[in-house]
């Protein structure tokens, strides 16, 4: 009886929501909306204020424009960056399992989660999402123990291969894809990560204009580098695992610790750097290339060229690692066909016009290119920010390039093409070991080398010193032995590190590892005097 009535008032529940769409061509002489109640879309999401400002007010008009029926409000949730709002659905999705609200087969009413769509962060975060949640159930095996329900927090897109294939012609930027082959995720926007810097604050410190990861290594960067928790942000630790890729493993490593030490602090978003070096506190840092990009030119004067900012922004040459930053439409959201209506819209010429047109662009006058009747109609592109982002599809480029703030965009050009080599699960546990969590420690043990090396120390001290403080520490197994922390390891110390009876100890014996090696470096160099 109760599964008879949950299916009674789900059905009831898709006519509610079918109707709409099912009597749009009998409802177009009807008279306006009057009485009619907006459908609310959910919509939870790392994206800035900016974005949020224009894809809300876009797809709005966009539905009423195209939708009879009800129209529709976006309700934006923007409660942190990727890895937090991932971690906040996870416990969710868990609580909806154990409650009942989902079942162990992911089958679930809609409404049973309160957000329709995850939009942003990049596609690691979004494949996590793909592969949701494992719950111990209180029923139990034939062999006595407890059963797991493994439930995917997020669901296929139910978009047809020729739309697909007319949205994304080829699966491919680099080494990386631009949508999940089965769906549940696509590439909404493409991020590139580069260096922003402030020139003022580089000609004060006597460097020059950074162009390589190795540059920000420099030690008179120390305490001016502006840098993010790859714990809070999924796409900085993206940043950093494309950093360690572009160098191989052990020079990649050492990048990111000679990085690590001379940040001023670990930001907990994304958003932070580019304003921390805009205002001076900080010379220089890893940034995405839109923050970057959409930061300098708040700071032009009127009639200022772009190199005439004091901030600027590289691309590191042949290092270029280029992500999907998508939407997914997540399990048991209380309005799933507006979900699929706003992916559509989205990934539109229309929707994608938002990232990298001037405001208020009129493309539909005089552009020179075959325009749709929607494009005539309406003006395409953002109402009062220019957003400066790269759009997904290839179409862009090809046709309304001269409607692009930034012209000289060429991501499926400059993209590197080295391959992946999958190191990313030991970012965050060994930023968190090696530098977030000791960094008192780091930094004292930096700045006293850079003393050391400023008063032309013996080399053979230099030396010592550097092999110290650049050490690795040998991985615990679980035999009792260890194994060098090694690229030929790579495996073993990876799944160590994510079992969660293991995730403790290895995480304190790193730590210990690391500080008592800084440690050992201000020692020596202050009993040699510096």
């Amino acid at each position: 009886m109760r599964f008879l009535r949950a299916a009674l008032l789900a059905a009831a529940f898709a006519t509610l929501i079918a109707a709409p769409f099912l009597a749009r061509g009998a409802e177009r002489a009807a008279p306006a909306r009057a009485g009619r109640a907006p459908a609310r879309l959910v919509i939870i999401t790392p994206h800035n204020e900016q974005i949020r400002h224009e894809f809300g007010l876009a797809f709005e008009r966009w539905w009423a424009q195209t939708h009879d029926g009800p129209t529709v409000t976006v309700d934006w949730r923007a409660p942190g960056g990727t890895s937090e709002i991932r971690k906040l659905l996870e416990s969710q999705y868990i609580r909806a399992v154990r409650g009942g609200a989902i079942a162990p087969d992911g089958a679930c009413d809609p409404g049973a989660m309160p957000y329709d769509i995850l939009f942003g962060g990049g596609a690691y975060e979004h494949d996590v999402v793909k592969k949701g949640v494992s719950v111990e159930l209180a029923a139990t095996g034939p062999d006595g123990k407890p059963l797991r329900a493994a439930v995917p927090m997020s669901v296929p897109a139910r978009l047809t291969d020729d739309e697909l294939k007319e949205i994304f012609p080829e699966n491919r930027i680099g080494q990386g894809v631009l949508h999940d082959p089965q769906k549940f995720w696509l590439g909404a926007a493409l991020t590139a990560f580069g260096i922003g810097f402030n020139r003022d604050v580089i000609r004060e410190l006597g460097v020059p204009e950074p162009s390589t990861w190795d540059d920000l290594t420099d030690r008179r960067y120390a305490g001016r580098l502006a840098m993010t928790d790859p714990r809070q942000s999924g796409s900085v630790a993206t940043t950093y695992d494309s950093i360690l890729n572009a160098y191989g493993w052990e020079k990649g490593w050492r990048v990111l610790r000679g990085m690590a030490a001379n940040a001023r602090f670990f930001a907990n978003t994304s958003l932070k750097p580019p304003l921390e070096i805009s205002s001076g506190e900080a010379a220089a840092g890893p940034v995405l290339e839109f923050y970057g990009r959409y930061q300098s030119q708040s700071l032009l004067k009127p009639g200022q060229k772009p190199e005439g900012s004091r901030l600027g922004y590289v691309d590191p040459p042949g290092m270029v690692f280029i992500d999907s930053d998508p939407i997914s439409i997540l399990r048991g959201g209380p309005n799933p066909e507006a979900a699929l209506e706003f992916v559509r819209f989205a990934l539109s010429e229309q929707g994608q016009a938002l990232w990298q047109f001037k405001k208020h662009s009129g493309l539909a006058l005089d552009t020179g290119y075959p325009v749709s009747d929607d494009a005539l109609q309406y003006d395409w592109g953002p109402d009062k920010f220019e957003l400066r982002r790269m759009p997904v599809r290839r179409s862009m480029y090809e046709k309304f390039r001269d409607r692009f703030v930034d012209r000289d965009l060429r991501p499926f050009e400059i993209v590197s093409k080295a391959p992946l080599m999958g190191w990313r699960p030991l970012v965050i546990p060994m930023f968190s070991a090696f530098a977030i969590d000791i960094h008192a420690d780091m930094r004292e043990a930096w700045d006293a080398m850079g003393r050391a090396a400023a008063a032309h120390a013996d080399p053979s001290l230099l030396a010592e010193l550097d092999a110290i403080f650049y050490a690795m520490p040998p991985h615990p197994l679980k035999d009792g032995a260890t194994a060098p922390f090694a690229e030929a390891n790579f495996k073993v110390i990876r799944d160590d590190w994510r079992d969660p009876r293991r995730e403790t100890d290895l995480r304190m014996a790193y730590t210990a590892f690391f500080r008592e090696r800084y440690r050992e470096v201000t020692r020596r160099a202050r009993e040699a005097g510096y």
